[in-house]
């Protein structure tokens, strides 16, 4: 009998062994396979009937994705194993796969779709050059096109419309639409101004941001995804147009149209303000 385990022993050690080596032979870049990202599903949002809306405010922003705590959604420049930027998913979406349809960028009521030529047309760039001919010494008229960059993208702008739901006694937002932004330069290369580029409706791009990872400086175990950063509000904004009674051709007054510089950002503050001093009114302690 003791004979017989001796033998069994060593074999048990060689499959034991072998069942080792074949699983070397599957690489995990870290110490464990991560799923969670790309089959988790989107949070449903919450019923909402009209009846139960006892007060709502649109509000619009802008996000600077300079700015540190926006870095997660400006970065990477180019895409890093699943890892991209928020406009490198959006111009994905809307250029290469069509997954997502564009609208006007002047219209944030989503009324105009843009066709894939226009975006093109509108995003790739044409510049025209005077060449010499070293053959014939003539100047000769050269157009270069070249691609859209997304990371020249720094602004986004979001509407929303923040409201209390009396069914469940919460003061909420939801995100309507994002819009990226670029800056218009002259031809000294002083900056003109900015330029809308088009309007995303949100809840159509909702399963594209759940299933891109971006980067968390705190932890590499949390897998954070674009969607995670508006859903938790994990990004810095700059109030610039609340709805007012202000309202030329439908549109409502900005902040730009009254005020400028430091003013307005004090403006903008005064605004996010009013809105936590709701929230905060809407109780008694």
């Amino acid at each position: 009998m003791l004979f017989k385990i001796k033998t069994i022993l060593p074999l048990i050690v060689m499959c034991v062994g072998k069942a080792n080596a074949q699983d070397t032979n599957s690489i995990i870049d870290g110490a464990y396979k991560k799923y969670d990202v790309y089959n988790r599903p989107i949070i449903p949002y919450a019923h909402l009937r009209e009846a139960d809306v006892m007060w709502s405010r649109r509000v619009w922003r802008v996000i600077d994705l300079r700015q540190k705590i926006n870095l997660p959604l400006y970065y990477p420049i180019t895409p890093i194993k699943n890892r991209k930027s928020i406009m490198q998913a959006l111009y994905e979406a809307v250029v290469k796969n069509g997954s997502l349809t564009a609208y006007d960028g002047y219209d944030d009521e989503f009324g105009k779709v843009l066709t894939k030529t226009e975006i093109l047309t509108m995003l790739n760039k044409a510049d025209t050059f005077e060449i010499e001919n070293p053959e014939t010494g003539k100047f000769e008229t050269k157009i270069i096109n070249s691609e859209f960059d997304p990371s020249k993208v720094f602004k986004l702008r979001v509407k929303e419309e923040w409201f209390f739901d009396k069914q469940r006694s919460t003061f909420d937002c939801r995100i309507i639409g994002i819009c990226p932004v670029i800056t218009v330069y002259a031809d000294d290369g002083s900056i003109k101004g900015e330029r809308p580029l088009f309007w995303i409706y949100y809840n159509d791009a909702r399963y594209l941001f759940a299933h891109v990872p971006v980067f968390n400086r705190n932890n590499d175990a949390e897998r954070r995804t674009l969607d995670d950063i508006f859903w938790k509000r994990m990004f810095g904004s700059v109030i610039y147009k609340v709805s007012n009674v202000y309202a030329v051709d439908g549109d409502s007054r900005s902040i730009a149209d009254y005020t400028q510089g430091k003013d307005a950002l004090l403006e903008a503050e005064k605004l996010k303000l009013q809105l936590m001093e709701f929230e905060a009114d809407l109780w008694e302690h």
